[in-house]
């Protein structure tokens, strides 16, 4: 069986205080080791900026250790962006709560600090806002890029959000969806909650069904955002070590504690065709140990998963003979 997973509670966030005037716009950058591309992510941002009293921009830095990221925004911003450093490192995750927990405004952007937002992006998301004020989560395309910034492809369109709505159904088997494209009023965040700690990888997966969910939200069929794609990145290394696909069951066990509708084995059967096609992609780079890695985990979840599908058969099974005349 996969491990059982620990408590899904999102950690509370508190309201801003009454006597802070809170601008519109939180856009918020998390950084950890990615210093050589923050100039980009800050000047895109700064290219949109409406000033101070419209849009609070920090650098929140997660005790970096191999660059200095702070003069980077010294150099690319003066004194417009505030940079707070972390006293100790505390992961992704909890680096994106700390980003939360320091935004003053009523929309938040959580950009991390290797990707970046094409000219329009605030105006845009501030139109759907707003035009539905009622909603939870905002969402634009993202073209994906590599290391270099050089652009691969767009990211999938998400139909069922392109008219405002609470179905979150479709985001259960897959995420279309893009950090960079993806704005949250902070009264959500208060409401609901922040990221999940224990998720390490689909933690912002986690979010956006549980926004559209709980507030609804809306995709414009507009490519405003930059993601990143990079060896250096979480989501590169989570894949080499297999974590990904562990995450992706703890991710099922909370989405089939909440959703009664949600068919956690159709899910699990997805994850280990995903963890065989890793499998394959790392063989044909050469990459050793992440394809150990990843039969590893195929072989953690074979022997459930011959005994879930048996149990399964003989189920339909003796459902079947108790209706068969």
């Amino acid at each position: 069986m996969p491990p059982v997973a620990p408590q899904f509670v999102p950690p509370p966030i508190g309201p801003v205080p009454a006597e802070i005037q809170r601008p519109l716009w939180s856009v918020m950058i998390p950084t950890y080791n990615c210093a050589q591309y923050l100039r980009q992510t800050l000047e895109s941002v700064l290219a949109q900026d409406p000033g101070p009293d419209q849009m609070q921009i920090e650098v929140v830095d997660d005790c970096s250790t191999a660059d200095n990221p702070e003069a980077v925004v010294r150099a690319v911003a003066g004194d417009r962006v505030r940079f707070y450093r972390k006293e100790k490192n505390g992961g992704a995750i909890a680096n994106f709560n700390t980003c939360i927990e320091r935004s003053r405004g009523h929309l938040v952007h959580i950009l991390h600090g290797d990707d970046w937002v094409a000219p329009g992006f605030y105006s845009a998301v501030q139109n759907a806002h707003q035009s539905h004020p009622e909603l939870s989560f905002f969402h634009v395309r993202s073209v994906e890029s590599d290391s270099q910034g050089q652009p691969e492809q767009l990211s999938p369109r998400t139909l069922f959000l392109e008219t405002p709505g609470r179905n979150a159904s479709p985001l259960y088997y897959s995420n279309p969806l893009r950090t960079p494209g993806a704005v949250v009023p902070r009264s959500f965040y208060e409401r609901h909650g922040g990221f999940i700690p224990c998720l390490v990888h689909v933690a912002d997966w986690e979010m956006w069904i549980r926004a559209v969910a709980e507030g609804g939200g809306i995709a414009l069929n507009e490519p405003l955002a930059f993601y990143r794609i990079h060896p250096g990145n979480d989501t590169g290394r989570l894949v080499r070590s297999a974590e990904n696909l562990r995450d992706y069951l703890r991710l099922s066990q909370c989405l089939r504690n909440r959703f009664p509708e949600f068919n956690s084995w159709t899910f699990q059967r997805m994850v280990l065709s995903m963890a065989q096609n890793q499998v394959l992609v790392f063989g044909r780079m050469g990459l050793e140990e992440a394809v150990h890695a990843n039969r590893c985990f195929i072989q953690e979840m074979s022997p459930w998963f011959r005994l879930e599908t048996r149990a399964r058969l003989l189920c339909g099974a003796l459902k079947r003979a108790c209706t068969d005349p």
